[in-house]
């Protein structure tokens, strides 16, 4: 019988899978009507297919680990499940990465000549963002499963016990050079996107309000729905990197209810922050209300 916090959690983790699986899946349905309709896919609505994509399949995984550990079934005795979990999750935070850094090409504007060089192929480097970042997750794969110790089968298990097998120091050392490989790339990348465009859209709003006081700007909104959306990519990164950290030493051994409260929060952002992609995409939001009055029309 199930204790009752662990119920309203189970509850939790049920709608959480179901919102996250229909804001992502609504993106993926509306950009590939939109592929249908004109034989040819723009490099955004490229990029965030793949992105959502991998949330789906990120989000399936979690709500695997949520019935895992509430029910306290045995994890699947197999390297390919943390295999699966470090690719789709690795994955999902570089193309987080290169949206981030689109955006910040697209919208953002600094005389500098690599940024105008960037300004003016971005469109044309979607596509090899996509497959260096599938190249790169493929290599700390490869790296984890010969050189680290995550790939234990019994991995969750080691949270809850105390009689679990400590790590070496030569697995520590490995685990936190990994961890400042995976993250380190695309944490500054990232960062440099999101000052460079909290840096224009400051300067736009100080030349807007020199020339145009007191009326609105045509351009800020885009601005300020960019800006949103690359600070939601930090809320990501945050939470990713401090609760990665926690999660990789397996020296601590927590309580159920705390490792499913960081697996909550883990879940939370990949569905929070598709929705915040579709109320801040023009397009996408336009489209996504045509198609949920034609489903219930079609009702």
């Amino acid at each position: 019988m199930l204790e009752s916090h662990l119920i309203i959690y189970f509850l939790l983790a049920v709608i959480q899978f179901l919102f996250g699986t229909f804001t992502n899946g609504i993106i993926v349905v509306v950009n590939g009507i939109d592929l249908i309709k004109h034989r040819k896919m723009a490099p955004l609505d490229l990029l965030l297919s793949c992105l959502v994509v991998s949330r789906i399949f990120l989000q399936l995984f979690i709500f695997y680990i949520n019935v895992v550990v509430i029910f306290l079934m045995e994890f699947i005795t197999c390297s390919a499940n943390c295999v699966f979990l470090i690719f789709v999750n690795e994955l999902e935070l570089w193309l987080a990465t290169w949206l981030g850094v689109f955006y910040c090409a697209k919208v953002a504007s600094v005389p500098h000549p690599l940024f105008i060089w960037l300004k003016m192929r971005i469109s044309k480097l979607v596509p090899w963002m996509i497959l260096g970042s599938l190249l790169y997750v493929s290599m700390i794969c490869i790296f984890h499963s010969k050189y680290t110790g995550f790939m234990d089968p019994y991995f969750l298990r080691n949270f809850f016990f105390q009689n679990a097998t400590i790590q070496t120091e030569v697995k520590q050392r490995i685990q936190v050079f990994s961890f400042v490989a995976e993250l380190l790339v695309p944490l500054l990348i990232f960062l440099v996107a999101v000052l460079l465009l909290i840096f224009s859209l400051g300067r736009h709003s100080r030349q807007m309000r020199n020339t145009v006081a007191g009326s609105s700007v045509p351009g800020r909104s885009a601005h300020i729905s960019a800006l949103l959306s690359i600070l939601s990519f930090l809320i990501l990164y945050i939470s990713h990197c401090l609760i990665k950290a926690f999660l990789s030493s397996l020296k601590f051994h927590v309580k159920r209810s705390i490792f499913l409260f960081f697996i909550l929060v883990i879940g939370t952002y990949p569905s929070g922050h598709s929705l915040i992609l579709i109320l801040g995409n023009p397009k996408l939001k336009q489209n996504t209300k045509k198609f949920l009055c034609h489903s219930k029309c079609c009702q």
